[in-house]
């Protein structure tokens, strides 16, 4: 007895009103899962790809989708000739589209390639560099230890012993990758792959230098100058052309990709091209106006702190930020908050000369002199607390 077939719209797990791009999604993504070419002898795998193809080729073509939506697997029941999986018969279904869309990567698209021997720019290198706050702002010179790697000066990057050639792989033909030819569900496609022998070069060197052991390249460790501009910000990085990997068949070095890595600031923070800060002033320089002292990147600076100067209060200074990586003239700005201290450690004669200042503001006269009936403010917040 014949195994019962599975609904379609089950084998490709999608719903009944799905449409033709979720149909085509849902078989590129079992078809790529259980191709036999990906899972070569699993039989299980063959057999799920060749029912999801079965599927696909049926819900992809509107008129089979409608007689299947009506008739189900009845619908093609005899009508085989032999030419499909199982004795279903695929003609008319649009299965080149979809079988070059997802394998073309896997066989090439059914056309050979040719391998690229020529010159080819080396891979980039990267490496870190730690720097302060005032070194980012205003730039920097530093230096880091690397280890690159350099031609070999005895067999100039050939890999090959002095007095001999590398000599064409005999696999490749010098192509470098080599073509397999299988029979697929589809008919012959062709797989391209990189040559096992010489590793995609398309040389094969047998005997190799005493010095680089057939690499072409010896490897030491150098230090690098990186030049650090001003105003780069941390995780920003540096691009040093020619520090990076050795070319390939006599391509340009890569370069050297340096990030920069800024420590924290005890009491500056950075936000773009600005700097925020903190300064404390005293009670008194709040309230009468004074001259402070501000700590910035390029020094202390005065400022002139207004009478009735309330904590928290922000003040800008202009052109003590940041300099722009385009334009190190073009600077930000720093944000200055004052915050009021509150004294603690007063002494007798500071809390008396203090009490009085409160007295003052009150309005509450001192004590004899017309102050009859008032209660000092101190009195009032005692009792307010007692109640």
């Amino acid at each position: 007895m014949a195994e019962q077939k599975r609904d379609y719209y089950e084998v490709l797990g999608i719903d009944k009103n799905a449409d033709d791009a979720a149909i085509k999604k849902a078989y590129r993504q079992l078809a790529k899962k259980y191709h036999p070419d990906m899972n070569p002898g699993d039989q299980e795998a063959e057999k799920k790809f060749k029912e999801a193809s079965e599927a696909y080729a049926v819900l992809s073509d509107p008129d089979k989708r409608r007689q299947y939506d009506q008739f189900g697997h009845a619908a093609f029941e005899g009508g085989a000739g032999g030419g499909g999986f199982g004795g279903f018969d695929f003609t008319g279904a649009d299965m080149g589209d979809i079988f070059g869309d997802i394998f073309g990567d896997l066989f090439g698209g059914g056309r050979s390639r040719r391998a690229n021997n020529g010159p080819m720019q080396g891979a980039n290198l990267r490496a870190q560099v730690r720097v302060t706050f005032e070194e980012a702002v205003f730039g920097c010179d530093k230096e880091i230890e690397l280890t690159l790697k350099d031609e070999c000066g005895k067999c100039h990057g050939t890999g090959a012993k002095p007095g001999t050639s590398p000599i064409t792989c005999t696999k490749c033909g010098g192509k470098g990758q080599v073509v397999y030819t299988q029979q697929s569900l589809f008919g012959m496609v062709q797989n391209v792959r990189t040559c096992p022998d010489c590793n995609g070069t398309g040389k094969v060197i047998k005997e190799k230098c005493p010095d680089c052991y057939g690499t072409g390249y010896i490897s030491s460790k150098k230090k690098i100058a990186v030049t650090v501009p001003a105003g780069i910000d941390n995780g920003q990085s540096i691009r040093i052309r020619g520090k990076g990997e050795p070319g390939v068949n006599g391509g340009p070095r890569g370069d050297l990709l340096v990030e920069v890595l800024v420590s924290r600031h005890p009491i500056f923070q950075r936000q773009d091209t600005n700097i925020y800060s903190t300064a404390p002033i005293s009670f008194v320089t709040a309230a009468l106006g004074g001259t402070v002292r501000i700590k910035t990147v390029d020094g202390e600076v005065e400022y002139d702190v207004k009478a009735g100067t309330q904590t928290d209060t922000r003040v800008r200074l202009k052109g003590k930020g940041v300099p722009s990586l385009r334009n190190k003239n073009v600077r930000g700005d720093h944000y200055v908050t004052l915050v009021v201290q509150v004294p603690t450690d007063l002494s007798k004669d500071a809390k008396e000369a203090l009490r009085a200042y409160d007295d003052a503001v009150n309005g509450i006269a001192p004590s004899g002199k017309g102050g009859k009936g008032k209660k000092r403010f101190m009195d009032k917040v005692k009792e307010a607390l007692d109640e």
